[in-house]
């Protein structure tokens, strides 16, 4: 009897091991955005370039589910590019000693339908805060007439700059200290 029962509990972990699928984000249908106010009358809005980034597990249960992202930080683009020269140097994201952010999840909670709370840190400048994302989950293509199989989300939060030593201006009165974030990924199922 005790064999059983380890065999049934064996057989559940391994179902439930083939049930978490890595996806590789699909950058040609992703976007990082960024949106900060600007003299306090206007706003600037820009993106990241490049990244990679994976989602493990299953459409299902997506709160079982952990996201990692990495940012390239050289990759960014506010359409200006002594802007972006810029935010590149010392002042702003420091890129020739940080050349790279991170995202990775400490949990997923289901708040609606197609609604999540993502928890998870991110690391800016070698500095890591927890941050909270309103996900929504956009669903799942069977097919995208290519034969890969896509998943959608969106996430959007809000971060102070200073928490993580992005601090030029200090008064934030040019530039805004709080940076809203918006990020729209494609995920494609991994072979």
């Amino acid at each position: 009897m005790k064999k059983l029962a380890l065999l049934v509990v064996a057989t559940l972990f391994s179902v439930t091991s083939f049930a978490q699928t890595k996806w590789n984000v699909d950058p040609m249908h992703s976007f990082l955005n960024f949106s900060v106010k600007h003299l306090g009358i206007s706003f600037v809005d820009g993106k990241f370039e490049k990244y990679e980034g994976t989602f493990i597990g299953s459409p299902e249960d997506l709160t079982k589910g952990t996201f990692s992202f990495t940012v390239d930080a050289n990759s960014i683009d506010t359409g200006v590019e002594m802007r972006d020269n810029h935010l590149k140097s010392a002042d702003f994201f420091d890129t020739a000693k940080f050349n790279s952010m991170k995202f990775d999840t400490k949990s997923i909670k289901k708040t609606g339908k197609d609604k999540y709370e993502l928890v998870g840190n991110l690391t800016i400048k070698n500095i890591t805060k927890p941050v909270t994302f309103r996900l929504v989950y956009g669903g799942l293509l069977a097919d995208d007439g290519n034969g890969n199989t896509k998943l959608g989300f969106q996430a959007t939060t809000t971060i102070n700059r200073f928490d993580f030593d992005v601090a030029y201006d200090p008064t934030g009165q040019a530039i805004g200290k709080e940076i809203d974030i918006t990020v729209n990924l494609e995920f494609s199922k991994a072979n």
